[in-house]
């Protein structure tokens, strides 16, 4: 199966863009109608925390998207450029694997991530020098087609 990359410039408005191109192909993909708006809104929520964070450190730097479907799974990894111990005053909490109800705290960047958690079927959040990735995935009932 191809991947699908996209980058786009830490702006607000390239946000909806982004959600409409990751509904389009999660469509492709096979991930079921019922599942489109919580695929849309979970990458909305990666997206602006992302464009947040670039407008804040390095707007400069383009937010990269990777959309994948392997097997029967749609996945759309979100990367920024902000080192974890700056995007957002701290590194992003883990959800644990098993429980995805969790508390994160106050502030806007924790109620995305948990907005994140509970949209997503599964939920990898990596913090590394070159940034934050947050992975998500959904299942999907056919093989891709893109």
């Amino acid at each position: 199966m191809a991947t699908v990359e996209l980058s786009f410039s830490a702006l607000p408005v390239h946000v909806r863009t982004a959600r409409l191109i990751v509904t389009a192909v999660a469509r492709r993909s096979g991930v079921a109608e019922a599942l489109l708006d919580e695929v849309r809104l979970a990458v909305g929520e990666a997206c602006s925390r992302a464009v947040e964070a670039h407008r804040l450190h390095c707007p400069d730097e383009p937010v990269r998207l990777e959309l994948t479907g392997e097997g029967r799974r749609f996945e759309v990894t979100v990367s920024d450029t902000v080192p974890g111990d700056d995007a957002a005053g701290g590194p992003p909490a883990q959800p644990d694997e098993d429980d995805l109800d969790f508390d994160l705290g106050e502030g806007t960047a924790e109620l995305g991530l948990a907005v994140i958690a509970g949209l997503a079927d599964d939920v990898e959040i990596a913090t590394t020098p070159k940034g934050v990735q947050i992975r998500m995935s959904w299942p999907a009932e056919a093989e891709a087609t893109i």
